[in-house]
């Protein structure tokens, strides 16, 4: 294994050094308990608030700034952060509007920021959750009740955020996510497996002419391992994975996302893409918004994933709204 690092122990928090000193002006970054916050915190409405286990950036760190997080609490490598770093994290973002909690559907993200909530309820703080659940490969698996947190967290992060910017009350903002909640999904692929730095070795092994087929972002296990097929049919796989799933009908209008996790180069992944877009308009779906990039990872993990989320008018309207992050910015 090679990479480039000083001691596993302390991967997250250089990283964060480095993630500060980069982007002063966009955010600034606790250490005790580990959190990332808006450089102007707290917020003036309603702060949205995410994170979960390191390894899978750019989210939830890159995503902290305007028109999306107030702030994000970052665990170990693959691991869920505290109950007192994501309580503080609250305590630094939140005023009487209260704040929405962006948890992926992972037993320790449901668990621990759920005990954070209650924390801050009892310092008389509204504090609500919604638990995003887009991943169509499982129904379950040991490293979750139910299906997954994965690249619809992305989406619903920007949308929140827009909902939270244009002034939109807690119970308004808790409804639009739970809108997004309910029209995407997503499926993802590995052709290599990732080596968490404390481990030192692959998380699972795969044969050359093997791939899994509907991944975790953790590693975890997917629908099944295929022998590998050309990019035509693979795309064409995950497109009917997530299309019947949802389902998606003739007229539609959807956002596809197709992400890199980590080791695809963008030469692959815009392949990937063009493929993904035809296979919709077969089905009479219009693709009226896109992103493709490397925005939800898996350490260096060779492999896609696609998401798509059905769009309305206010759905696209807050997606357009100005963003400006570490890892996602237009309109300002």
């Amino acid at each position: 294994m090679k990479k480039i690092l000083n001691d596993p122990s302390t991967v997250v928090s250089d990283s964060l050094a480095g993630l500060a000193a980069a982007h002063a002006d966009v955010l600034r970054v606790e250490y005790d308990p580990a959190h990332v916050v808006r450089a102007d915190a707290p917020a003036p409405g309603v702060a949205i608030i995410s994170g979960g286990g390191s390894g899978h950036e750019p989210l939830h760190t890159g995503f902290v700034g305007h028109g999306m997080l107030h702030a994000a609490v970052p665990g170990a490598v693959f691991t869920s952060p505290t109950p007192d770093a994501v309580q503080a994290a609250i305590s630094a973002t939140t005023g009487q509007a209260g704040a929405l909690l962006v948890v992926k559907n992972y037993t320790g993200d449901v668990l621990n920021f759920e005990t954070a909530a209650e924390l801050a309820s009892a310092e008389n703080l509204d504090v609500r959750s919604v638990v995003i659940d887009d991943d169509v490969a499982v129904a379950d698996s040991t490293f979750t009740a139910g299906r997954r947190g994965v690249g619809g967290t992305v989406l619903l992060e920007k949308i929140v955020g827009g909902a939270s910017e244009r002034g939109d009350t807690l119970d308004d903002v808790e409804s639009v996510a739970r809108k997004v909640v309910g029209q995407v999904r997503s499926v993802g692929v590995a052709l290599t497996a990732p080596t968490v730095p404390h481990v030192g070795e692959p998380s699972f092994e795969l044969g050359p002419d093997e791939i899994e087929f509907g991944i975790g972002i953790h590693g975890e296990p997917g629908r099944e391992r295929l022998p590998t097929e050309r990019a035509e049919e693979l795309v064409d796989r995950m497109v009917t994975a997530v299309a019947e799933d949802l389902p998606l009908s003739g007229g539609d209008e959807v956002l596809l996302f197709t992400n890199s996790m980590g080791g695809t180069p963008l030469l692959e992944t815009y392949l990937a893409h063009g493929i993904a877009e035809r296979k919709l308009a077969d089905r009479g779906i219009s693709v009226t918004r896109r992103l493709i990039g490397p925005y939800i990872t898996s350490l260096e993990m060779q492999g896609i994933s696609i998401t798509v989320l059905r769009m309305d008018r206010e759905l696209a309207d807050l997606w357009d709204a100005p963003v400006h992050t570490p890892s996602l910015r237009w309109g300002m």
